[in-house]
Formats: C-alpha cells, sequence, structure tokens
C-alpha cells in the first residue's frame, strides 16, 4: 500500500485532508494517509522561507528524508488582511506567539480592524503544499480563498482564524460552514484537488515509485 505522510500533528487539518483525499489511489491501491505522529515521525523544522510555496517545501524536504518510501505533503497556510499589508501572512502560526490560543489572535485582529470599513476588509486565506516523490522530486499547489474580516467571531466549526473570516457568497464565516461545504470551497481543499490531480496523473505515467 503506498503510504503519504502529511507533515503536521493538527489534528483538524488531518480530517480535512483525509476527506479531501479519500479514495484516492496510486497504481490501483488505495493510498494510507499518515500524519508525523503516526508515521513515528518527531522533529522541528525551522521555516525561514520568504512564502507559503518555500515554507511548504521546507517542511516536505525536511519530512521526507525520515519517511522513505512514501510521497510526502506539506502545507504552509495563512491569512492574508490587505487592510494590515497582508498580515498576518506567513507567519499566521506564529502571530503573537505559537502558543497563544487563536481566540486571542482573533481578537487582537478583530480590535485592530474596529472601525475599518466594510470596503477595506478585504482578505484572503491561502494554501500552499508541496509534494515530495519517493524519489526526491518536488512538486506544489497553491489555493486561495476570498473574502472579508468579520465583526466578531461566528461559529464553532473550523479552527484557526476560521471565525473572523467571512465569506460573502455563503454569507457565513468558515466556521459557520460545514465540513462538507467547507471542503469544497476552502484554500486548503483547493490547493488538495490540484496535488491529488497531479498525483493521479503521475501514477498514471508511472511517475511515483518507491
Amino acid at each position: 500500500m503506498q503510504e503519504i505522510v502529511f507533515a503536521t500533528g493538527n489534528q483538524g487539518k488531518m480530517r480535512e485532508i483525509r476527506m479531501i483525499l479519500k479514495n484516492l489511489k496510486i497504481r490501483g491501491e488505495a493510498v494510507k494517509i499518515l500524519s508525523m505522529k503516526e508515521a513515528g515521525i518527531d522533529m522541528d523544522i525551522v521555516e525561514d522561507g520568504a512564502s507559503f510555496e518555500e515554507n511548504a517545501a521546507i517542511k516536505a524536504r525536511a519530512v521526507a528524508r525520515k519517511a522513505q518510501g512514501a510521497v510526502v505533503l506539506a502545507d504552509d497556510s495563512g491569512l492574508e488582511i490587505d487592510y494590515l499589508n497582508g498580515e498576518p501572512g506567513i507567519y499566521s502560526a506564529r502571530y503573537m506567539g505559537e502558543d497563544t490560543p487563536y481566540s486571542i489572535k482573533n481578537a487582537s485582529l478583530l480590535e485592530r480592524m474596529q472601525n475599518v470599513e466594510e470596503d477595506k476588509r478585504s482578505a484572503r486565506f491561502v494554501c500552499a503544499i508541496a509534494a515530495v516523490m519517493p524519489d526526491g522530486t518536488l512538486f506544489t499547489e497553491t489555493g486561495v480563498i476570498e473574502g472579508r474580516i468579520g465583526y466578531e467571531e461566528r461559529g464553532e466549526n473550523g479552527f484557526g482564524y476560521d471565525p473572523i473570516f467571512y465569506v460573502p457568497e455563503y454569507g457565513r464565516t468558515t466556521a459557520e460552514l460545514s465540513e462538507e461545504e467547507k471542503n469544497q470551497v476552502s484554500h486548503r481543499a483547493r490547493a488538495l484537488c490540484r496535488v491529488r490531480e497531479r498525483l493521479e496523473k503521475l501514477a498514471e505515467a508511472g511517475g511515483i515509485a518507491e
């Protein structure tokens, strides 16, 4: 069975990933999707890239060195707020400190946006996913969802900045969307769907070998 190791320990993220990559097959065989912990990999990775794509590639390559024979995926994602010059951007996970609860991070961003007019509250979630094949080749795909910063936290679904990210076409935040809805439109879903297509094409062409 072909294994895919996703370079994360975030269970909310792993749930999304497994739903989106459900029924993926490589060379006619079902694919087993593992988190780093499930793959027995424990390491600290310094993400010092200048973009989401660079950071995703750094993580994927680092984990690939430990996960021989597996396809390794890694993502770097974040929230870009135009009024705040793209903050928190690639520092989204480390904004105000890695161990700071997202309820505090969200409250801080809402306070900074408190008196900002509706038409200046534009923002987007960006997700870059890097894939490293067993032979060391790498490719990246990026997904984006456009929206606005809300005025308060809303919704219990999702995680991170979801409660303050408002999606106009749904009239709800991403934390108010069902898992099925979110997995159709989210930045991670869009990037993962592109990765899935690339993996399937590579497998058909014999480009994935252990």
